[in-house]
């Protein structure tokens, strides 16, 4: 800038403290410095809400950037282009309290963080909960959530994956249609707030993961379209509108602004991880995947602390958890939808649209628990094509194992959740066999005390927009026949309606009236921490297929002190003798249950012995895990 800039604007190379991050509002001890990026500008200037504009200085990256003296935080700003009387937000604004249309603040990062001796995240022994903010209380806030940290800390979860807070128009929404990546949510409070809530959950000893959205913005909202003309891939259209460019010309500032993004999060909110939604809608052609750069610019941000890098990719591509050495993005974790399906068919025996492909067989159950993924090359029916890639190199912590999440619940259509669409045991079991296997398990919000709270989708648009995503919607559950079906014609919950957003809100007394849910996901969380087996390294396991509906996993122990997990999801089986070596205790031993889903503290109906001198008794719809007893000779 030259020495003819407005009064109270400092030249870029004055002796200011250099910028943390290279977009933004940055507040000093005497001002603040702005930088954003513009190239479709010539002139751009910072226009404050109680008066006052300050042009910036053009930069050959087609960046704008000053130094504006007396500028503190709180203070209220929009950027502003000659000729043009609407002031537009700040792409990379901390914070948007009248949604992101509205006026930008100024926030200040430093926060009194007590949690210095928090060393973060390892994939290694975490048990994931995703949760929304909006809908995990009454109130919807970060305040009212940490209220409830506790609850999640004693039944054993050790982190809570949020579902994206980036700032959008409207009261509710999922958050995949953020438009002002860098502002939490207005609706759930200020940052202040989210930073004391991540504080707090450090001091509880759960971590935080937050999902982003980095391959789209939301359809309504943004103000990236005024500076620059280059954010779009224009060739390439999701499912959720044009793709960002992240490979074509003018793409360096869009890539700039992600990794800013991920810095900004890890840095400023003391995150201990990113999950990258839909990760296979990144278009990058360039010499480094932008993948990978976030997975890098994650753990540098974090510094000394422990980060985790966590992915959802639909085609299941699983180089992306292999180090960027073996051309992969160095991701720690992948979610596995193809356990969720077999598991829901095993649940429900409903095989409608995605569910196609999975019987629910035991041998699917056998082949997830050892492999992750059940998909890995071999066509795909529902999509006419192969679906996967070879995976038999990925340690089994690193796919990440759910009966519920967001998605796959809003998909029934109507919400309802797993226990309500099965029966009491096989519900028991398949929980027993998400939480024993050594695959990382996710709950989701509720799930633990059985809610009966659907989880619906919902978003606040109205207009036109509203039109087109609430018809979007219905032809989405469409592919399931039965949501297709006449009767099924109008029956389904209105995005936009308030009462369907409220539905979705749980209710915690549900916690004290349902306490045998709440001390079944309690005891098995307890159990893979704390048993021998289950939690060594080095276990070794295998499965087999004992009956119809009837399976076994043997997790072999360094000293002998194996592990039988014996699964039947149908009837009563009896056997006087089962003709495979996976059930045969170790020398010396016979099999004695170490834990029963059965067990009447959980609403079952007791075990008697599985195995004993006159064959084995496995009970319906039940889940025993059982150990090795020493036998007198």
């Amino acid at each position: 800038m030259t020495s003819g800039a407005p009064s109270g604007l400092l030249p870029r190379d004055s002796d200011h403290p250099p910028r943390r991050l290279p977009i933004g509002a940055e507040p000093g001890q005497d001002g603040t410095s702005f930088r954003v990026w513009a190239p479709s500008r010539e002139r751009v200037a910072v226009t404050l809400m109680n008066g006052g504009t300050h042009p910036l200085a053009r930069e050959a990256s087609g960046h704008f950037s000053g130094f504006v003296r007396g500028i503190r935080p709180g203070a209220r700003y929009g950027f502003s282009f000659p000729g043009e009387c609407e002031i537009a937000p700040d792409p990379a604004s901390r914070w948007q309290p009248d949604g992101p249309e509205g006026w930008s603040v100024v926030v200040d990062p430093a926060f009194a963080w007590t949690d210095d001796a928090w060393p973060g995240l390892q994939l290694e022994g975490q048990v994931l909960c995703e949760i929304h903010v909006g809908t995990l209380t009454p109130e919807g806030t970060w305040r009212a959530a940490a209220e409830r940290l506790r609850d999640f800390r004693d039944v054993g979860i050790t982190a809570l994956e949020i579902m994206p807070v980036a700032d959008h128009p409207g009261r509710f929404g999922w958050g995949y249609d953020g438009v002002a990546l860098f502002a939490p949510n207005h609706n759930y409070g200020t940052p202040e707030d989210f930073r004391r809530f991540v504080d707090e959950a450090h001091r509880q000893g759960v971590g935080v993961v937050l999902d982003v959205v980095y391959n789209h913005f939301g359809p309504e909202g943004g103000s990236h379209h005024r500076f620059a003309r280059t954010w779009w891939n224009r060739e390439i259209d999701s499912e959720w509108g044009a793709a960002l460019n992240f490979d074509r010309p003018g793409s360096e500032g869009v890539r700039e602004f992600v990794l800013a993004n991920v810095r900004c999060l890890i840095g400023e909110y003391h995150l201990d991880g990113l999950r990258i939604d839909a990760t296979q809608a990144f278009h990058d052609g360039s010499g480094e995947h932008i993948l990978s750069l976030v997975s890098r610019a994650c753990r540098d941000a974090a510094g000394g602390r422990r980060v985790l890098v966590l992915g959802e990719n639909e085609p299941q591509q699983a180089s992306l958890m292999r180090p960027p050495a073996e051309n992969g993005s160095g991701f720690d974790a992948l979610w596995n939808d193809d356990f969720h399906h077999s598991a829901l068919v095993a649940a429900t025996g409903r095989r409608e649209a995605y569910f196609t492909d999975h019987q629910g067989t035991p041998q699917e159950l056998v082949s997830a628990a050892k492999y992750g993924y059940l998909f890995q090359g071999q066509r795909y029916s529902w999509q006419d094509k192969g679906r996967g890639s070879p995976a038999f190199d990925i340690p089994r912590r690193r796919f990440i194992d759910y009966l519920e999440n967001h998605d796959q619940l809003a998909n029934q259509g109507r919400g309802h959740r797993l226990h309500q669409m099965t029966s009491p045991g096989r519900f028991r079991a398949l929980t027993a066999l998400q939480l024993l296997l050594p695959g990382t398990p996710l709950l989701f919000q509720g799930a633990h005390f059985c809610s009966s709270k659907p989880f619906l989708y919902f978003a606040d648009f109205g207009g036109e927009l509203g039109e087109r995503i609430r018809s979007g919607r219905l032809d989405f559950v469409r592919q399931f026949a039965s949501l297709a079906a006449p009767d099924s014609e109008g029956t389904l919950p209105d995005p936009a309606a308030p009462e369907t957003f409220e539905s979705c809100k749980l209710d915690w007394s549900e916690s004290e009236r349902n306490s045998s849910a709440v001390a079944l996901h309690r005891d098995l969380i307890s159990l893979r921490r704390s048993d021998p087996v289950l939690t060594a390294p080095g276990t070794r396991l295998d499965g087999a297929v004992v009956d119809k509906q009837a399976f076994v996993l043997r997790f072999f122990g360094a000293t002998g002190e194996d592990r039988l997990l014996v699964v039947n999801l149908g009837s009563q089986v009896n056997r006087d003798s089962i003709a495979e070596p996976l059930v045969a205790p170790p020398a010396g031993s016979r099999w004695q249950i170490v834990w029963s889903s059965e067990d009447p503290r959980y609403g079952g109906a007791g075990t008697p012995p599985v195995e004993s001198d006159r064959g084995w008794r496995m009970p319906a719809e039940a889940a025993i895990l059982m150990g090795p007893a020493h036998v007198e000779s």
